[in-house]
């Protein structure tokens, strides 16, 4: 007797069409996005795509799905940015390799920056945080091991970088699209070992966690 795939637990590969679909969705979400926010529909991204709408809702239940899809793939991309700069031997490098990568991927696209700041789901965030704080916690505890980042640094100091250089480029991308560059740089002095001391303890992860989503909570809330 023959088994089936499912039987033999095997997972039928998406076909090559559906899943250039699937990216051509992706793709437009980002662009439509940064055009309306998360107001748009599921409906408006097809057409952008141009697909049917049909074949949209065939990957996508629903827009909320589809930004849940939009952020897996970027936090894999920065999480590979993060487990590249672990592979390399110097550890400031490493740092800074990271820290160019994953703001490179959000200051130039205006569409994932926004999708990110409207991510409200608390389960998300948390799975997000967990993928993330393990890679750069180990990032920043190899530059301390070597003496070339700051004793005091923790993996909340990157995140609150991150959000920072994020508005920068909110702010300033339309008239100098690479400004952010410039306080990325200056974010960088004080994260070296010599940097001068600072007047406040980081936070610690769990409240740094509490910040994100508490503010988060507060841009959802209508005016």
């Amino acid at each position: 007797m023959t088994l089936t795939s499912e039987a033999a637990g095997l997972v039928r590969p998406m076909r090559k069409d559906a899943a250039r679909n699937r990216a051509l969705l992706i793709a437009a979400a980002r662009e439509v996005f940064a055009q309306r926010g998360l107001e748009a529909s599921l409906d408006d991204i097809a057409h952008h795509a141009g697909l049917g709408v049909g074949t949209a809702y065939r990957h996508f239940a629903n827009k909320r799905e589809l930004a849940s899809a939009l952020i897996e793939q970027a936090v894999d991309q920065i999480v590979g940015f993060a487990e590249d700069a672990l592979a390399l031997d110097d550890p400031w490098q490493g740092v800074v390799g990271f820290l160019d990568g994953a703001l490179a991927v959000q200051a130039a696209d205006r569409g994932l920056r926004e999708v990110l700041m409207g991510l409200h789901d608390p389960e998300e965030l948390e799975r997000i945080h967990e993928r993330l704080s393990v890679l750069i916690r180990e990032l920043l505890d190899r530059g301390k091991k070597r003496g070339v980042i700051r004793a005091d640094a923790q993996p909340s100091d990157i995140g609150f970088v991150m959000t920072m250089i994020c508005a920068v480029a909110d702010v300033g991308g339309d008239v100098a699209p690479e400004i952010w560059r410039r306080y990325l740089a200056m974010c960088l002095e004080g994260l070296k070992a010599d940097a001068a001391s600072l007047p406040m303890p980081a936070l610690s992860e769990p409240d740094f966690r509490k910040a994100m989503a508490t503010h988060k909570e507060c841009m959802a809330r209508p005016t």
